[in-house]
């Protein structure tokens, strides 16, 4: 990964060991086998579930269970009851049978090259040869087969979705004129400050759409809250996940170029001490945004909106491999104290950084608005010059952040046209794709069995 792509792109290399532990095997039906008890018994495996001329078997779902049981417990993270992570489990399984059928359908088929090639740069994007890549995997207890057949499943899935989802996204001239005009502000020749205040519900990395959906249905009902006129900065205080909640989720005046271009698009048409109507999906999670006031841009008067471009540095370590959260935490808060004595942030960038960019002692050079992942974007426009961050957590790991300078830089009409236009494709896709899984679900027979039947009558 070339300086993380400015830590925007998707990385299915840096997170496939994540996710094969925590998706778990994904397979088409298998013949029901015999599985041995406590006592030594062989008993025939039993059916979880049947998604329509399918089946998921017991045995896979607890191994699955498993593997995800095992990832919480490296990571020092706390189990839920057994009976709520199984049918999370299952109903993920089950979603992404449905997806698995549907590829079949469409002819989509991945072929042994592919994969091959998909895991090869996974150990050259490790520092590893194959087999040694390889080994680790297997040391973590994931047998090499699973992990062919979930870069297989995630390959297949990722082709799908380009075909029935991404594929059709389009973004209308009218749609990015809007765009523009709202980085812009009401006037052609003057951009507003705003001043926000958010609540933040993070979404875990390869979080299931089990859980994506619990965490959204608990934003709607703060949401709701904040629209019905309760404190917002109370409902900040005691829900957002961001580290600005202490403050009521202040976030006081931003520039628009510093925002992420969702939240500005959003808050266009709002009043002040308004909250949007509508969650905010970001790489990170879900929003709620609240407009506190506009101010006329500070110095920002010109046919065109200037960028703020930011010089950046940064020491990456990836929570995977076996190294806790809080271990890599503790890593980054020593790492900080030995470069605020007087250390080299380059020097320890070269030697612990696991980003592309650690040989260049971590320096992404200059930043544009929108081209990190929100969670480091916001961590690294609080920082003043030279200034180091505490550790920051994205969906690539933990990063210790330094801003080594600031400057303005004209934005060429094209430049904004293009960046409206994704920033405007990539909230359709996400809409879309969410849309369209829900009606894949809809229209599918799926009939759950046994234990899995039991918790669906008892919820």
């Amino acid at each position: 990964m070339s300086n993380m792509n400015k830590l925007k792109c998707a990385m299915f290399a840096a997170g496939v060991f994540a996710a094969a532990l925590l998706a778990g095997p994904v397979a088409h039906a298998q013949a029901l086998t015999p599985t041995t008890t406590a006592g030594g018994a062989q008993v025939a495996d039993s059916v979880a579930a049947v998604v329509n001329s399918d089946v998921i078997t017991e045995r896979e779902l607890a191994d699955r269970t498993g593997l995800i049981v095992r990832r919480l417990q490296q990571q020092n993270a706390p189990v839920p009851p057994a009976d709520q992570l199984q049918r999370q489990v299952l109903d993920q399984m089950v979603v992404e049978r449905i997806q698995l059928q549907k590829a079949k359908e469409d002819n989509i088929t991945i072929d042994d090259a592919t994969v091959q090639r998909t895991l090869e740069r996974l150990a050259q994007q490790n520092n590893m040869t194959l087999d040694v890549y390889r080994a680790r995997i297997e040391a973590q207890g994931v047998p090499w087969t699973t992990f062919q057949r979930d870069a297989r499943t995630e390959l297949t899935l990722s082709k799908l979705r380009e075909k029935e989802v991404d594929s059709k996204i389009t973004v209308s001239d009218g749609e990015v004129a809007n765009y523009v005009a709202s980085q812009r502000g009401p006037s052609a020749r003057q951009s507003n400050d705003l001043h926000l205040q958010h609540i933040m519900f993070k979404v875990p990395e390869n979080a299931s759409q089990t859980d994506i959906a619990a965490i959204q249905a608990k934003a709607e009902g703060v949401l709701k809250d904040a629209q019905s006129g309760s404190d917002f900065a109370k409902l900040a205080k005691n829900n957002s996940q961001d580290t600005d909640a202490a403050k009521g989720g202040d976030l006081g005046f931003r520039t628009q170029a510093s925002l992420p271009a969702s939240i500005v698009s959003a808050v266009a048409a709002l009043r002040p001490n308004e909250v949007n109507p509508q969650l905010i999906r970001t790489d990170g999670g879900f929003e709620i945004i609240k407009l506190v006031d506009r101010r006329v841009g500070q110095g920002q008067a010109a046919d065109a909106p200037k960028l703020v471009q930011t010089h950046v540095r940064h020491i990456l370590l990836r929570v995977a491999d076996g190294v806790s959260e809080s271990a890599a935490r503790q890593k980054l808060l020593e790492i900080k104290g030995d470069v605020e004595k007087g250390g080299d942030f380059a020097n320890f960038a070269r030697t612990y950084s696991q980003d592309g960019s650690a040989s260049q002692g971590g320096d992404l050079g200059w930043i544009s608005p929108g081209e990190t992942v929100p969670e480091f974007e916001r961590a690294m426009n609080n920082l003043k010059d030279n200034q180091v961050s505490d550790p920051v957590r994205s969906e690539y790991g933990y990063h210790l952040i330094q801003v080594l300078g600031r400057r303005d830089a004209e934005g060429s009409v094209q430049q904004q046209l293009d960046t409206a236009r994704q920033a405007i494709g990539q909230r359709k896709a996400e809409q879309a794709y969410s849309d369209w899984l829900r009606e894949l679900r809809d229209t599918a027979y799926v009939q759950y069995k046994g234990v899995a039947a039991q918790q669906a009558l008892n919820q």
